[in-house]
Order: C-alpha cells, then structure tokens, then sequence
C-alpha cells in the first residue's frame, strides 16, 4: 500500500479525532465553571453532589468512564438504548473533563485576592460587575497554563474513543499493523505532533496575550 493512500486514510481517521476534541472542549469549559460554582457553593447538597461527581470523575479511568456510558444503557434498558460510538465518546470526554476544568476554575476562582473583591463592593460595584471586570479577568490569566495542560492532554486521550470501536487514527494505524505494516502506527503519532504543535503555538500567544496582567 502506497505512502499517498496510508496518509490520506490516516487523515480521514484523524478527522474524528479532531471533532472528538473540539466537541468536548467547546461543552466541558462552560460545564467545568458551573461545576465550579457547584463546589463552591454555600447550599450543602449542591457542593456535596458536585465534589463527589468531580471525585469520581478524577478518580476512575477515562477508559472505563467509556465502556460505562457505551455499554451501560444497553446492559439496564436493551440495545436499543445504546449510544451512537462518537457519541459516546463525545460524552464520555465531556463528563470527564469538565471535571478536572471545574477544579482548575475553582483554583484560579479562589486564588484572586478577596481585598480586590472588597474594593469593588466600595466602588458601588454589583457582585455580576465585580467577577466580571475585577475577577474574571485575572482569573482567565492565572488559569490558562493548566488549561492548556488538559487542552494538550486532551489531544492525545481521543486515541482511547478506539477503547468502544471510533475508527480514529490510532484504531486505523493498527488495522495496518495487522497487514504486517508496522510503520503508519509511528506515522500516525505525526499528526498528534502535528496538532500539538499548533495549540501550543496558539496557548503560547494567549499567554502573551495576558502578559498585562503581571
């Protein structure tokens, strides 16, 4: 099989990879922050429910989180209740990392000075104003380093979705292993540096981006 056509099959399986990782960016950064304020919350069985989602999130592998979300429904309900494969692990992904996204918010959130937020409230200003414009903004500065982080993890754990049968790259590169090719395996961690590459170009500008705030 020529180089031309391993690349452009590898390609198309990369395509999945690359939904599965916009798909659970764009869903787990907004469930991350309100998890956050779920934790951090004064009614008691809020907090309490979301830390133990966070705790169990955080403490059981991704793998597993997988096989439950994709196997479950049709174990309990039937197979007709089964998941579609990507959208299960588009679910997965979130659920998971939404989680570590809600802890990384919880820290930057705590970690602004409460004397900045008291000179707020002498200003006159609200409590939507201050988190706006006096917390958000350095809380943004403080957090983009561990996001970025879990935004270049979260490039390579789309390799595990082949765990429930996504045919994404790493799932394609061993279907070549089987034919006695042993190299699109090592090929394909091409496109992940590929990809890595670029984000942490583009977290590298943000960072410099925020660098007002020092």
């Amino acid at each position: 099989m020529s180089f031309q056509t391993v690349t452009k099959m590898l390609l198309s399986s990369f395509t999945l990879n690359c939904q599965l990782f916009f798909i659970t960016l764009i869903l787990s950064l907004p469930l991350g922050l309100l998890v956050a304020f779920g934790s951090m919350s004064r009614v008691k069985p809020v907090s309490l429910l979301t830390r133990f989602y966070v705790y169990i999130m955080r403490s059981t592998p991704l793998m597993l989180q997988l096989a439950i979300v994709y196997y479950l429904p049709g174990i309990v309900f039937g197979p007709q209740y089964n998941l579609p494969k990507m959208a299960a692990a588009a679910l997965a992904f979130v659920l998971n990392y939404a989680a570590y996204f809600s802890e990384i918010f919880r820290g930057g959130i705590q970690g602004v000075p409460v004397g900045q937020r008291e000179a707020g409230e002498v200003l006159g200003m609200t409590k939507g104003q201050i988190f706006f414009h006096v917390t958000l903004l350095q809380v943004v500065k403080r957090i983009v380093p561990p996001i970025g982080n879990e935004v270049i993890t979260l490039v390579k754990d789309t390799s595990l979705a082949n765990f429930i049968m996504v045919k994404e790259i790493i799932a394609m590169a061993k279907d070549f292993g089987n034919r006695a090719m042993i190299w699109p395996l090592f090929y394909a961690g091409v496109f992940f540096l590929v990809f890595n590459g670029v984000v942490t170009f583009l977290l590298g500008r943000m960072e410099k981006k925020l660098d007002y705030f020092r």
